[in-house]
Formats: C-alpha cells, structure tokens, sequence
C-alpha cells in the first residue's frame, strides 16, 4: 500500500491508530457503525461497495447498523470478532446533507465524503444507487406473491404511508386509493411497517395485496427484487428500487418507480435515474432553494423538537380531512397514474411468468 494523507480534522489519539494500520502490509480492519434509518443504511452500501472499487484488497470492513439484513451476500463486509484490538471504529456520517440546497451532490455522495474527510482518501462514486446483493438461491426462491396466488404476476409496490414523526413526507392517503382504483388491470402489493412508528391506512380493491406489517426486511428485499414497479413518497423502499436488480423476467435494466417527493428534499439529493421524481421544489416560496427540511405538518405532542422548530410553513387540508404540506398537495392523482402508464408504454408486463 501506498501511504496516504490524513484528514486534518482526524483526533490525534486516532490518528496514530489509522496512520500505523496504513503503513502495515495487510489491509486495514475497519468497523463502520451507522445507528440512522434502513434508508440511510442502503445509501451507506454505495460508500462501503466504492471504498473496496477504489482501495482493492486496502480494506476488511465489518458494518454494525440498524439493518443488519441489508447487508447478507455483500461481498465486502466480514464480521470481524468484537475484541480484535487492531480494528478501526468508525461511525459513518454524512454532513454534506447540511450543505444539499446548494449542493450539486447525491445522498450517496455523503458517506463517501465522510470516508474521504476521515480518512484522507479519494473515492469516487461508480453507480448512482446503493448496493444490495441478493443470492442465488434466494433469486431460486418463489416470491412472497407467488405463495399467495399460486402463480407469478406482475405488480407494483405501494407504500401508502410514512413515519408517524416524519408527516411532511406524506401524501394524502386516501389519493393512493384513487390511484389503485384507475388501474385496475395492475396488481399492487401494499408494504409498510405496523407500529406506532409508522402510519399506514389499508388500500382495498380486487388488485390489492396487503403486506402491511407481513414482511422483514430481507422479505421486503426479495420482495422487490420480483416486483415490476413501486409507487411510493421519500422512503427506505425508494432506495431499494434502485439498488435492486430486476428480474430478468422484465426485460430491462431498471425498476420504474414513481416518487411523491414534494418540496422537502432538494431532487438532486434524493432522485435516482430512471425514476418519476415527483417533486416541486421551486414552486412555492417555502422551497425555492432546494427543499425546506420540514419534518412536521403540525405537533404531533411527543415532546420532541421537531414540534416547535420543523414544522410545515404552508400546510393545507385535503378533501378527506388530512392536513399535508401544500408541496404534497400540488402532485395529483392523474399525474401519478399517468407517470405508471408510461413506464408501461413499451414494455408488456402482463406476460407469461415462469
């Protein structure tokens, strides 16, 4: 290995640690926490596949996350024994977030800039997505769909839903039903976490699976790796569609997905190629430079300071009585279903499954 330069910004006690594992001859053992959300944790697989690109053979790196099961069949993690002494601990950020309104950056870019800053490297990104690996005998394994019908069809994921804590990112519920009511001849399989955690009203309708609360997140995985498409607002699901290969059953390269994103996040942070990115950043003053960050419609009484300092500046109320941010409300149902019916334009999904 060549030696390289250090991160000035590095403690001295660390640095000592990290500048004596560089001038070793055998890779440095490198254990990365993260303790965020599954949806940071699939940005965090980008970072981790581009350091082992760009350093072949520099790195063995362990991951203690909040989603283990993100990260089975990755080829380059290693569980490294817990009191191995010659190991870095890490805790992988991504600051550049703070900087995303007049950034020209993706979120993945963010864990790999925390990687270069510490450690005085230089990787660059090689896929815009992140990297989940799914085996060969999961890949053998009928879908989740296929043990409910019998028989393998085409369908889209919906998440319906959002955070309980997080109501800015979500769109009127009930516009999701009318959604699923205007395509009838489309299977959706509604997914979503059942928990005080998370709120998920049910979808009804002859071409409706309810998965809500059924799956894990390897299921989830598996789940979309057999799936034709997904329509759903700012979430975990959102990046595993594009991590995710399809099934070649499809016949292309990428996974529609149809995004309600609004005016919270700035669209070159979140949006991935391929993607209907649905967002409305510029068209209200609350985002006209970038996204606003609002976590919040209103106070939701759990004491938190998202109540009194991330709240919706422009919050309205929908036909059905729910209060959204008015960013949310400007994406409507016939755009939505319009978006899905031209990722279907040129490819047949209803065909025959094996």
């Amino acid at each position: 290995m060549d030696r390289i330069a250090l991160a000035p910004n590095v403690k001295r006690k660390r640095r000592k640690l990290i500048l004596n594992a560089f001038e070793a001859p055998k890779p440095i053992k490198l254990r990365i926490r993260q303790a965020q959300c599954p949806g940071d944790i699939v940005a965090l697989t980008a970072a981790i596949r581009d350091l082992h690109i760009c350093y072949p053979r520099w790195f063995i790196t362990d991951v203690r996350t909040t989603a283990e099961s993100i990260f089975e069949n990755n080829p380059y993690v290693t569980k490294i024994d817990l009191d191995d002494k010659d190991v870095i601990e890490y805790v992988a950020s991504y600051e550049l977030v703070h900087s995303s309104c007049e950034g020209a950056h993706h979120f993945i870019h963010g864990f790999i800039k925390d990687f270069n800053d510490c450690f005085g490297l230089n990787i660059e990104a090689t896929a815009l997505k992140g990297d989940i690996h799914i085996s060969d005998q999961e890949k053998s394994w009928f879908s989740q769909i296929y043990e409910i019908l019998g028989k393998d069809v085409p369908y889209w994921i919906i998440n319906a839903g959002s955070k309980s804590d997080y109501t800015c990112k979500q769109w009127e519920q009930t516009r999701f039903q009318e959604v699923v009511d205007a395509l009838p001849d489309i299977t959706f399989v509604q997914v979503g976490a059942k928990d005080d955690g998370h709120n998920h009203n049910s979808l009804h309708g002859d071409n409706v699976i309810d998965l809500v609360g059924k799956t894990d997140i390897r299921q989830l995985i598996r789940l979309v790796y057999h799936s034709a498409g997904a329509l759903t607002c700012v979430s975990f699901l959102m990046h595993l569609t594009a991590a995710i290969e399809m099934h070649p059953r499809y016949r292309r390269r990428n996974r529609p997905c149809v995004v309600l994103a609004g005016g919270r996040e700035p669209s070159i942070w979140e949006m991935y190629t391929n993607h209907a990115y649905l967002h409305t950043c510029g068209m209200l003053p609350c985002c006209d430079n970038g996204g606003c960050w609002c976590s919040r419609v209103e106070p939701i009484g759990d004491g938190d300071s998202k109540d009194r300092e991330n709240l919706c500046l422009l919050p309205v109320v929908g036909k059905s009585g729910q209060k959204i941010p008015s960013c949310m409300d400007l994406i409507n149902v016939e755009e939505v279903v319009n978006k899905i019916k031209m990722y279907h334009l040129m490819y047949n999904y209803n065909l025959e499954t094996k």
